[in-house]
């Protein structure tokens, strides 16, 4: 039997996939929109395990697959064995045994590795600590909607080096795109991804130099789910990292601003900024359904 295909990083695509993935965004987009009908994956089960809460990923995907022609199946740890102490691979042998594909939204990127080490069938990402792929994979096809190939283009990233950025990296590397990564002293991405993307990547501790001149400038929350203790000192750390009019002013004349939602108004990025003509953060929300749909057809097909 075929090993399956599984998308726990970015990078687990070939840049030849990611951009055909785009363009079939575009389409599936257009039939959402135009409503024709495309159900390319019929009887496909979806299981969605959460172990994080979710509202983009949840929605995205459930309607997604039931748009596809496929179910939907959400599974909370709370009523799964797996929230009882069964282990993951016993969970991914049997869970995997009955449906089509999995998608999972947990802490630690080693729980999904495992899962997908032991299932029968593809695994995808929706949210790790060290990854986050399908809303760079959305972030990459709502650029391509507005402006074409990112190839030659600057990205700046504002704030903590999380799993935001790593999957920025990935990205920046597969695509051929400089990102410029500034963040406070003890919140850098992890060096072995940074290194191996070799020039494509910058890290450094100044904002505006980061955003000069960039055609995207995005960024996240302070503080993320699991990170709640932190919070003060992450406010305190990141005061010089907020998006506002001033950093936007610094970019491209005709640069975007995204951000993955839910955002701190006033924190991260300003009211004025997140709500300004620049910004698509809504376009990039709507736009998880058109990628992650592509996707699942990629993979579950």
């Amino acid at each position: 039997m075929k090993a399956p295909r599984h998308f726990l990083r970015l990078d687990d695509l070939g840049r030849e996939e990611v951009e055909a993935l785009l363009e079939r965004a575009v389409a599936l987009k257009g039939y959402r929109r135009t409503g024709v009908g495309h159900a390319t994956l019929p009887g496909k089960v979806l299981g969605m395990i959460f172990e994080k809460a979710s509202t983009r990923t949840r929605v995205s995907f459930e309607s997604g697959i039931y748009q596809l022609g496929g179910y939907g199946m959400f599974l909370s740890p709370d009523d799964m064995q797996l929230g009882r102490g069964e282990p993951i691979a016993d969970t991914a042998e049997v869970v995997s045994r009955m449906v089509d594909g999995v998608m999972i939204r947990t802490f630690g990127h080693d729980r999904i590795a495992e899962f997908a080490a032991a299932s029968h069938v593809p695994v995808i990402n929706g949210l790790t600590d060290r990854f986050h792929p399908c809303q760079v994979l959305t972030d990459l096809f709502t650029w391509y909607e507005l402006r074409g190939a990112i190839a030659g283009r600057t990205v700046a990233w504002i704030g903590d080096g999380n799993n935001m950025a790593h999957s920025w990296i990935n990205a920046a590397a597969l695509l051929g795109f400089e990102l410029r990564i500034a963040c406070p002293e003890g919140f850098e991405p992890e060096a072995e991804l940074v290194a191996a993307a070799g020039d494509r990547v910058q890290v450094m501790r100044d904002p505006k130099q980061a955003a000069t001149g960039a055609d995207i400038v995005t960024t996240d929350v302070w503080a993320s789910m699991g990170q709640e203790a932190e919070a003060g000192e992450r406010e305190r750390a990141f005061a010089a990292y907020r998006v506002d009019a001033e950093l936007m002013a610094a970019a491209a004349p005709d640069a975007l601003f995204m951000h993955c939602l839910p955002a701190h108004r006033g924190e991260e990025v300003t009211a004025e900024v997140l709500e300004g003509p620049q910004s698509v953060v809504w376009e990039e929300a709507e736009n998880r359904l058109h990628a992650q749909k592509a996707l699942m057809e990629l993979l579950l097909a």
